[in-house]
């Protein structure tokens, strides 16, 4: 009888079940979120495609592309989709390496893999990930994004940044002669801020309880609810301009962002071409995925909506790389940041993330020609905010509290990150995952000798998974068998056998060859339901004294 296989994902956009029993109360929540995630993604879109090499209009047009889509088609009800900082350094490096075109064609090819994956229900998969794999790998991601910032941070004169990590570093030694202290002020303003303005604003602030009861304060308590990241860049951008202080700005570089609705371009496409870009489409594919199921599991502990379908969430994150691309844009995926504002601001459903991108287009295209003020150093001191709070840094002090296992997958992760390639860091996680979990479950198993008075068959109880990491613990049986005198029966315990492989089998096969060459025989007794099934369909229960 062949197996059955399973059914492939229905397509059933979380939209269609949240809009049952949707009220105006819903719709007004749903339309203050969104407004409020709007205005925070025009920083962050901006700041992760030009440092990822782009053009800050690649970033804002995925963030409202994407977004919509993301927001549409997905399987949660408050994920915010868009251009993430994960990407970066991914981006950066195949624009660096194959050029922006091809760029392009891993985006979508990416997308097309994502809604593959699930579209047949593989989107669990990205759960076996360890999380060490995932900190190291995000830690390593954080200190790339804060290094390439350091450039518009410290408004050092260089053309374009190197890829590599320690040619970043030599590069950036080799124009320090040309620091800008206007530049870094603003950067480290922008910090500062970012760090700052919630924490005046909070609840139990000294500050905002002097503020109570004063009425002429109370326009400036109305700022509170503004986000950090605009006011921080609104209040710089102007103080630079009226100043007109010596910093690079995106007019200065990019020459401003088009006013206008981007035109549709097919990317030159060739089968040649994609043969030579299967490894920069695995890693969109794969960053992607990790990043948007985080970044919804993460939602669901902070929401009480629906918990997320991840196949669903999948499908629709590869229809959005795969669209996103022929408007010039950049991979997307979901974004934690942007997410958890979405949740604290009151959101119930995908409209607010379709009401976050029609907020970001409306912006885009009224206020397009006041961003070519904006200083790149206030970006650089919003991504370097960003890259901050993206690291789980006090996991590596937390190291001391876990095993050696998990200590070499999480730094070596991280050092390959930081050092090498992220494909190869999580490459390198999950083997070294992989050769951990195998050495651990082969050192569970044992088979221990039960009594032997002498003339009897000799006794052992098996215990764990009998698998192939484990099968050198059968040679003592072996030996036992061999230097026992006379003819010898053996009897196994299996009581305690949770599983059995192919190569464990064949380790039994070997131990009942041994005791047929003495004339002895062997029974197993106590068969769990896996280990009995492989025995009986490999034939092996027939040789067996007495059956199973």
């Amino acid at each position: 009888m062949l197996p059955r296989i399973p059914p492939l994902a229905p397509f059933r956009p979380r939209l269609l079940q949240d809009l049952h029993g949707y009220n105006t109360d819903r719709l007004i929540k749903d339309a203050g979120a969104g407004a409020t995630v709007g205005i925070v993604a025009l920083p962050l879109a901006m700041a992760f495609a030009i440092a990822s090499g782009l053009e800050p209009a690649a970033g804002l047009w995925t963030a409202i592309i994407a977004g919509l889509l993301i927001s549409l088609l997905g399987g949660t009800s408050v994920q915010i989709g868009g251009p993430a900082g994960a990407f970066i350094v991914i981006v950066y490096g195949i624009v660096e390496r194959y050029g922006l075109a091809n760029l392009l064609i891993s985006t979508l090819c990416a997308g097309v893999l994502l809604f593959l994956l699930g579209w047949f229900r593989l989107g669990t998969l990205v759960r076996y990930v360890p999380v060490s794999v995932v900190i190291g790998f995000t830690n390593g991601i954080a200190v790339l994004i804060g290094l390439s910032q350091l450039r518009d941070a410290f408004g050092l004169q260089v053309e374009k940044m190197p890829a590599d990590f320690f040619q970043q570093i030599a590069t950036l030694s080799r124009h320090i002669d040309s620091f800008n202290p206007w530049a870094f002020a603003l950067a480290a303003a922008c910090v500062l801020g970012l760090f700052l303005w919630p924490r005046l604003w909070a609840a139990d602030s000294g500050f905002r309880q002097k503020l109570e009861g004063i009425e002429a304060v109370s326009a400036l308590k109305a700022t509170s609810r503004v986000p950090a990241p605009i006011i921080a860049l609104v209040s710089l951008s102007v103080f630079a301009w009226a100043l007109e202080l010596p910093v690079e700005t995106i007019g200065s570089r990019f020459g401003g962002i088009p006013q206008s609705l981007p035109g549709f371009n097919w990317p030159a496409f060739s089968w040649e071409t994609v043969k030579q870009l299967v490894v920069p489409t695995l890693t969109i594919a794969l960053l992607g995925a990790i990043e948007s199921l985080l970044c919804a599991r993460v939602a669901d502990q902070l929401s009480d909506r629906p918990k997320h379908d991840p196949n669903q969430e999948l499908m629709a994150q590869g229809i959005a790389n795969a669209v996103v691309p022929f408007f010039g844009g950049m991979p997307a995926t979901g974004t934690i940041a942007r997410t958890v504002t979405n949740i604290r601001a009151g959101a119930t459903s995908p409209v607010a993330g379709i009401v976050h991108a029609l907020t970001l287009m409306a912006v885009v295209l009224l206020a397009a020609p006041l961003a070519k003020h904006i200083p790149l150093a206030v970006l650089a001191g919003v991504l370097l905010f960003v890259a901050w709070n993206m690291g789980e840094w006090k996991e590596f002090a937390r190291l001391r509290q876990f095993s050696n296992h998990y200590r070499l997958m999480l730094l070596s992760t991280f050092f390959v990150t930081v050092v090498f390639d992220l494909t190869v860091a999580v490459e390198l996680g999950l083997v070294l995952a992989v050769v951990l979990f195998v050495r651990r479950q082969s050192e569970i198993f044992r088979a221990e000798p039960g009594d032997y008075s002498g003339g009897g068959p000799l006794t052992y109880r098996l215990y764990g998974s009998l698998f192939f990491g484990a099968v050198a613990k059968i040679d003592p049986l072996v030996e036992a068998v061999e230097h026992t005198p006379g003819p010898v029966d053996l009897v196994l315990d299996a009581s305690q056998l949770i599983s059995l492989d192919t190569t464990g089998l064949d380790a039994l096969e070997q131990l009942h060859k041994a005791l047929e060459k003495r004339g002895g025989h062997l029974r197993m007794t106590g068969l769990n339901e896996q280990p009995r099934s492989l025995i009986l369909r490999s034939g092996f229960a027939a040789k067996l004294h007495g059956g199973v």
